[in-house]
């Protein structure tokens, strides 16, 4: 494929483009200079002074250089309603090719696009990404899969979770697979758990009308913590490319279950209550404007599952996250088991403490702990944490989403089988509501969250050592 010359932006009026993909294209821009993209939104609205959009997105990441003044010189705005076919053929001939039409629309609004699509000549070269989530539930996801796949081939479809692009992430990959010393170790004979957490001490944030038909499980664990997950816990594949890596990913999800078959221990849900954090009042989330009680919508998510493979089955995977947090963890925590030999003068087996690898998600911090010291130390067993940083920063993460697409290299965009994976696991924990044995607990904001989360880890951790003793 020739160099991308247009991206075009459905949805371009929208809080997702001017809040995150197009600083996320700054960034970028910034960063490769030699690259010339015109940039084209689009959307239902007459009045959008786009170009303006793109200055204040520029703006608000510092984005400089040639590559940034040409997008800003060379963007446009046409308006197209994109679920009529007519309108957007009509959008289609105004755009030089190769392109990308970006969905940064809501599932059902790209589905009914997708669908006019089908009756117009598309360019061969034309990429499509579609922005999370795919569909709002498993079948929806499984139409809006099978409608794609009928425009354009799946190397030329790009399936947007940006958590797959955070620094983070991809620093893992090098930790994993770049270090002898580490990837030999992530296996059920030298794991005791693994939690992905991704908490927040911001509550609602004006997000209504979206988060309350969602909910944390819907919005963060199907979408995001799932496929993170994906990428920790896959096989090493035998090149880094668009084929391996999304194939890797979703053979985990496709093995995933809920541990040891059991909702009512598997899953904690909780609603934040009024609280204070770091000297801002939040009101109770039934009380946020645009919120309906009825709806019972959880904004803290907590699920232990167990990825049922040979090198993972029996260890315990808490996938986590809640609005509202005092203190907040967004992090890859990778617990390793104790030694097998229970040394006596060290303290017995239980008093020594688990080495536990970490990687911030929010920082691009690691750290390790370590057990230090000895039997003829008079200081006795101590354990220390190191830790480094990267000190240079990476793309913000739809920087690295929009090279991926620009490039035409769709490696770390989520395969559709991969979403839909995604959809069944949750789907599973939604259906699990309905009875009591998974009620919603209130926490107060500015908390740790619900206390049968920590309850529920500590039931885990001893139902992991009784398998083992078996």
């Amino acid at each position: 494929m020739d160099a991308m010359k247009n991206l075009v932006v459905l949805g371009a009026s929208g809080d997702l483009a001017s809040r995150l993909l197009l600083p996320g294209l700054g960034s970028l821009l910034t960063a490769s200079p030699d690259r010339r993209i015109s940039v084209i939104g689009s959307s239902q609205t007459s009045d959008v002074d786009f170009r303006q959009i793109v200055a204040d997105a520029f703006d608000s990441v510092e984005a400089s250089g040639p590559a940034v003044d040409y997008a800003r010189e060379n963007s446009s705005y046409v308006q197209c309603d994109v679920t009529d076919g007519d309108a957007l053929a009509d959008l289609l001939s105004q755009i030089d090719t190769p392109a990308c039409l970006y969905f940064a629309l809501p599932p059902q609004i790209t589905m009914k696009a997708l669908k006019a699509m089908a009756d117009v000549d598309l360019p061969e070269d034309l990429l499509l990404a579609l922005e999370k989530p795919i569909g709002y539930d498993l079948a929806s996801a499984k139409e809006l899969n099978a409608a794609v796949g009928r425009l354009v081939p799946e190397e030329q479809t790009f399936r947007v979770d940006h958590f797959l692009n955070l620094p983070a992430v991809l620093d893992f990959m090098g930790l994993r697979f770049a270090n002898q010393v580490v990837e030999p170790l992530l296996n059920r004979d030298n794991v005791e758990s693994i939690e992905i957490v991704f908490d927040e001490s911001l509550g609602l944030e004006g997000r209504a009308a979206y988060y309350d038909r969602a909910g944390a499980f819907r919005d963060m664990i199907q979408s995001h913590l799932l496929q993170v997950m994906g990428l920790v816990m896959m096989d090493p594949p035998s090149t880094f490319d668009h084929v391996e890596l999304p194939a890797l990913t979703a053979h985990v999800l496709r093995s995933t279950k809920l541990w040891n078959d059991d909702p009512a221990t598997a899953i904690v849900r909780g609603r934040y209550t009024a609280g204070d954090i770091d000297g801002r009042s939040l009101p109770d989330y039934t009380d946020e404007d645009g919120v309906d009680p009825d709806n019972a919508t959880e904004t803290f998510a907590q699920v232990t599952v167990e990825v049922d493979t040979w090198r993972w089955s029996g260890v315990p995977v808490t996938l986590r996250s809640g609005k509202g947090i005092g203190h907040p963890r967004q992090e890859i925590a990778v617990t390793f088991r104790r030694p097998p030999h229970s040394y006596s003068r060290f303290g017995g087996q239980d008093a020594l403490a688990a080495n536990v690898l970490r990687i911030s998600l929010d920082d691009e911090r690691f750290g390790l702990d370590v057990n230090l010291g000895g039997p003829s130390d008079q200081r006795g067993l101590t354990t220390k944490t190191a830790t480094a940083e990267v000190e240079e920063p990476g793309l913000e993460p739809y920087g690295g989403v929009l090279r991926g697409i620009l490039d035409g290299d769709p490696t770390f965009s989520v395969r559709g089988d991969a979403a839909e994976e995604g959809w069944r696991i949750v789907e599973e924990i939604l259906d699990s509501f309905d009875s009591e044995s998974v009620p919603l607990r209130d926490y107060q904001a500015g908390s740790a969250g619900p206390e049968a989360a920590n309850e529920a880890l500590d039931h885990h951790a001893a139902n992991t050592t009784e398998r083992k003793r078996r």
